[in-house]
C-alpha cells in the first residue's frame, strides 16, 4: 500500500431541518392550537485519531464528507429525527488545519423551533417557525506525521533505502541515482527479541528546512521519531560537508530536532578498501566533534546488527525517561 502523509478533504456538517407550523386538528376539540414540532439537528463531522492506522491512503479516493441533514420538524408535536455524524478515521498523529492553519471541527446546524415553541399568553395560535441552521462547509489539509522510534536521514543516495529493505520487512524503490524515494517508508526492524519501527525519509539537500525540494515536509515527519539514525556515504568526497549539510538542516528546522539522540553510521563500507574507510571514519568523526561512529554496508549487512542493537538501546533509554546518551550526539 502506498503510504500517503498529505491529503485535502472537503466536509460538511448537516443543516437542521426546519421547524413546523401546525394546529391541533380533532374531532370536538376547539382552538387544539399550535403543535408544530421542531426541525431535527444536522450531523457534525468528527475527526477520530485510530491506532493501527499509519497512512492518509483513504483520502486519496474520497476527498468529500458530507454528515446528514436534520429532518423537518411535523405537527402532533413531532420532532424532526436528528441527522447522523459523520467520522473520519485518521492515524495519530494527524494535524488537522483548514486554509488559514486553524484546527478546526465542523457542527451541525441547529434545528428551527415550530410553532409550538412561540406560543404564549398573548399569541395563542403563533404562525411562524424558524428555518433549520446550515450546516458549515471547509476544505482541510489532513498532514500526517509519522509514528516511528527511529528516523533515518540523510543526503539523497546515502543509502537509507538500502537499509531498510535490508532490516526490515519494507521493500522501498532501490536504484543508483538520487531521489529513488519519493514517498517516506515505513518498516519494522527485530533484533533479539526487540522490534521497533524504522521510517525512511526521503533525501535532503541544502535548504530543506525552507521547503526545497519539500523537505520541509520530510522534516516534519522526525518530529515524534525517539531517535535518528544518520547515514553518511562512505563514497563520497566530501564526507565532511555531506554530515554538515544535514544537520544544519535539522538545526535551521527547529522544533527540537536538533537535541534528539542520534546515531551517526558510515555506509557502503564493503566499497571501500581498508585506507580509504580509515580516511573516511577519521573526516566522518572529525565533522562531528569526535562523537563515535559506526560502519555498516547496507547492501551486504555487514555491521548492520551493531546499529540496530544501538538503536534498541537508545529507544530504551527514551522510553524510560532516563538521560540521554549525550556522547552518541556532538
Amino acid at each position: 500500500m502506498k503510504f500517503l502523509d498529505l491529503a485535502k478533504v472537503i466536509i460538511r456538517s448537516g443543516s437542521g431541518g426546519g421547524g413546523a407550523v401546525s394546529f391541533r386538528r380533532e374531532k370536538h376539540i376547539e382552538f387544539g392550537g399550535p403543535d408544530g414540532g421542531n426541525g431535527g439537528r444536522g450531523g457534525d463531522v468528527i475527526i477520530e485519531a485510530v491506532q493501527g492506522l499509519n497512512t492518509l491512503i483513504d483520502f486519496r479516493y474520497q476527498q468529500h464528507f458530507f454528515a446528514k441533514n436534520g429532518q423537518h420538524g411535523m405537527g402532533k408535536q413531532r420532532t424532526g429525527k436528528d441527522g447522523d455524524d459523520i467520522t473520519l478515521k485518521v492515524p495519530v498523529g494527524t494535524q488537522i488545519m483548514d486554509e488559514d492553519g486553524v484546527t478546526v471541527l465542523a457542527k451541525g446546524g441547529n434545528g428551527g423551533f415550530g410553532n409550538l415553541y412561540f406560543k404564549s399568553s398573548t399569541n395563542q395560535a403563533p404562525r411562524r417557525a424558524n428555518s433549520g441552521l446550515l450546516g458549515v462547509e471547509r476544505t482541510l489539509w489532513l498532514n500526517l506525521k509519522l509514528i516511528a522510534e527511529v528516523g533515518l536521514v540523510g543526503l539523497p543516495n546515502a543509502g537509507k533505502s538500502t537499509f531498510l529493505g535490508e532490516t526490515t520487512n519494507a521493500k522501498p524503490k532501490i536504484a543508483d541515482y538520487a531521489f529513488t524515494t519519493l514517498y517516506p517508508s515505513l518498516g519494522v526492524a527485530q533484533i533479539d527479541d526487540d522490534q521497533f519501527v524504522i521510517a525512511d525519509i526521503p533525501g535532503l539537500i541544502e535548504g530543506a528546512h525552507e521547503g526545497r525540494g519539500i523537505g520541509d515536509r520530510f522534516l516534519g515527519h522526525i518530529e515524534r521519531c525517539s531517535v535518528l539514525l544518520h547515514i553518511v556515504d562512505g563514497t563520497s568526497e566530501s564526507i565532511g560537508q555531506d554530515y554538515n549539510t544535514i544537520i544544519n538542516e535539522i538545526d535551521a528546522y527547529g522544533s527540537g530536532l536538533i537535541d534528539k539522540p542520534r546515531i551517526t553510521v558510515l555506509n557502503k563500507i564493503d566499497e571501500l578498501d581498508e585506507d580509504d574507510m580509515d580516511f573516511a571514519l577519521s573526516a566522518l568523526r572529525g565533522a562531528s566533534g569526535g562523537s563515535p561512529v559506526l560502519a555498516m554496508s547496507g547492501g551486504t549487512g555487514e555491521g548492520t546488527a551493531e546499529v540496530l542493537r544501538k538503536l534498541v538501546s537508545q529507544i530504551q533509554i527514551v522510553r524510560s525517561g532516563e538521560p540521554e546518551e549525550r556522547s552518541w550526539q556532538p
